[in-house]
C-alpha cells in the first residue's frame, strides 16, 4: 500500500513536471513570436514510421529480385549522385545491360525502384549523414532480417554503391584524413563479413576552386588515392572503387585549380558537376560497376 502511495506521488509528479515544461513552451512561443518546431517534429516522426513500415511491408518484393546473379543494385547518394544518375542515363543503361537499380537519395526524397518512380519511403539513414562517420555507422548498425534501419534496407540488394558528397573532400588536417582512414577502414571490415555481397566505394567528388585550397584539395586526392589502393583493396574479392574524384578533378600538376573541380566542369562557384560531364560520366560509372559484378562473379 505504502508502495503504491509513493508510486502515485511520484505519477503525479511527472505530470507537473510535464505540464509546467509544456506551459513554460507555450508562453515561450507567445513571448517571444518563435515557432517551437513541434509541427516539423512530428512530420519528421511520421514520416519515419511510415518509411519504416512500408519498407517492412516491401522488403519481400525488393528482396525477390536478388537471384543470384547479382542483378540487384543500390545507390546510397546525395545530390551529386542525383544529378548523375538523371543527367548520365544511369537507370536507363543498367536496365538495357539487364540490371535492376535502385537508388537512396536524401531520407525526404527516399528510394526509387528501377523505373525511377519514388516508392514513398527511405531506409531512415541516421541524421542523413552520407559523410565518412555516417557511412561508418550505418555499417556498424545490426543487421536484421527486415529493413528496420539503414544497413538492413541496404543489405537487401545484392551489390551496394555508396558515396559521400563533395564536402568530404573539404580535408582541412592531417588528423582528419586519418580520421577518413579509420571510417573506411571499419567498413571494410564489416565487407570481409559479407562476402556474399558486393561493395562498391564511390569516391568523393572534388570542391570548387572558389571553396578549398591547394594543400586541401591535395589531402582529397590522397584520400581519393588511398581509398582505390591496394592498402585499401587488398585483393578483396567483393570491395571494389569508383575514382568519381579523378574524374572531376583538374589533373594538371601545374595549375594552381590541381586537385579541384574543372574548369570546364562547373559553373560559377557552385561544386556540383555540370550536366555535360555527368552526361559522360555517367555510362563510365555503369561500365566500372558491372565490370566489378563480373570480376567477382
Amino acid at each position: 500500500m505504502q508502495n503504491f502511495s509513493f508510486l502515485k506521488r511520484a505519477f503525479l509528479l511527472l505530470v507537473v513536471v510535464f505540464a509546467v515544461a509544456i506551459s513554460g513552451l507555450l508562453l515561450y512561443r507567445v513571448i517571444s513570436g518563435r515557432s517551437l518546431g513541434l509541427r516539423s517534429f512530428v512530420n519528421t516522426q511520421v514520416y519515419a514510421i511510415s518509411s519504416l513500415w512500408k519498407s517492412v511491408t516491401n522488403s519481400s518484393s525488393v528482396k525477390a529480385i536478388s537471384t543470384g546473379n547479382y542483378t540487384n543494385i543500390i545507390f546510397l547518394h546525395h545530390s551529386v549522385g542525383h544529378n548523375l544518375i538523371e543527367q548520365g542515363q544511369v537507370r536507363e543503361l543498367f536496365t538495357q545491360a539487364g540490371y535492376v537499380f535502385f537508388d537512396h537519395d536524401y531520407n525526404h526524397i527516399g528510394l526509387r525502384d528501377p523505373s525511377g518512380e519514388h516508392l514513398g519511403y527511405s531506409y531512415n539513414v541516421p541524421q542523413d549523414n552520407t559523410d565518412p562517420d555516417g557511412l561508418a555507422g550505418i555499417f556498424s548498425q545490426h543487421l536484421y532480417p527486415i529493413p528496420v534501419n539503414a544497413f538492413s534496407g541496404l543489405m537487401q540488394h545484392e551489390v551496394i554503391i555508396f558515396k559521400s558528397c563533395f564536402p568530404t573532400s573539404d580535408i582541412p588536417s592531417e588528423e582528419m584524413l586519418d580520421e577518413y582512414k579509420a571510417y573506411y577502414l571499419g567498413m571494410r571490415d564489416v565487407f570481409n563479413e559479407h562476402l556474399d555481397k558486393i561493395f562498391i566505394v564511390v569516391t568523393p567528388p572534388p570542391l570548387n576552386p572558389s571553396e578549398t585550397k591547394m594543400e586541401i584539395a591535395m589531402r582529397a586526392r590522397r584520400f581519393s588515392d588511398w581509398l582505390g589502393s591496394d592498402e585499401y583493396l587488398g585483393g578483396r574479392s567483393n570491395v571494389f572503387t569508383f575514382d568519381l574524384f579523378d574524374l572531376l578533378a583538374e589533373g594538371d600538376s601545374q595549375s594552381p585549380e590541381f586537385n579541384m573541380l574543372k574548369a570546364e566542369f562547373r559553373e560559377d562557384e557552385d561544386s556540383h558537376p555540370t550536366r555535360e560531364v555527368n552526361q559522360r560520366i555517367g555510362p563510365i560509372f555503369v561500365e566500372v560497376v558491372i565490370k566489378s559484378i563480373n570480376g567477382y562473379k
